[in-house]
């Protein structure tokens, strides 16, 4: 009976830590994991510009007069790059949206496969960003 009693030999745990501030430099995050914050960046980028560009529009739409105001507000750089990171922000939150919807019905779950897609939302999000910057900036 005391043989029953022993105890199994204890394997050993793998120890996980928190990392400090001062060790993110040293962490290496996936493609998935730079798409999830990234998509999670774009939506809050969206939704706290929201009421300013909607603000633009309603008082685009007033008049003609206005209108040409707005017209010659969106010629200055600055404005053009605030642009610039809400195109990028909506056609990445799109792409990765699709991403993960894509996702939510069990299609490209391993990691090979989250790995290209996640890549692939980069390079179509950057891809399409910098079309938008060339028409923006006057390329053609």
């Amino acid at each position: 009976m005391s043989e029953a009693v022993r105890e199994a030999p204890k394997k050993e745990r793998p120890e996980f830590r928190n990392i400090h501030v001062t060790e993110l430099s040293n962490y290496r995050m996936t493609p998935a994991a730079i798409v999830s914050i990234l998509h999670r960046i774009s939506g809050v980028l969206m939704f706290v510009l929201l009421p300013f560009v909607l603000y633009l529009l309603q008082n685009s739409l007033r008049s003609e007069i206005s209108f040409a105001y707005y017209e010659g507000f969106v010629t200055y750089p600055l404005v053009k790059l605030i642009i610039l990171a809400l195109v990028w922000g909506f056609f990445h939150h799109f792409c990765a949206g699709i991403r993960h919807l894509v996702m939510d019905l069990h299609i490209g779950l391993d990691k090979h496969s989250a790995r290209k897609s996640s890549v692939t939302v980069l390079v179509i999000s950057l891809v399409l960003t910098a079309l938008v910057a060339l028409k923006l900036f006057g390329v053609f």
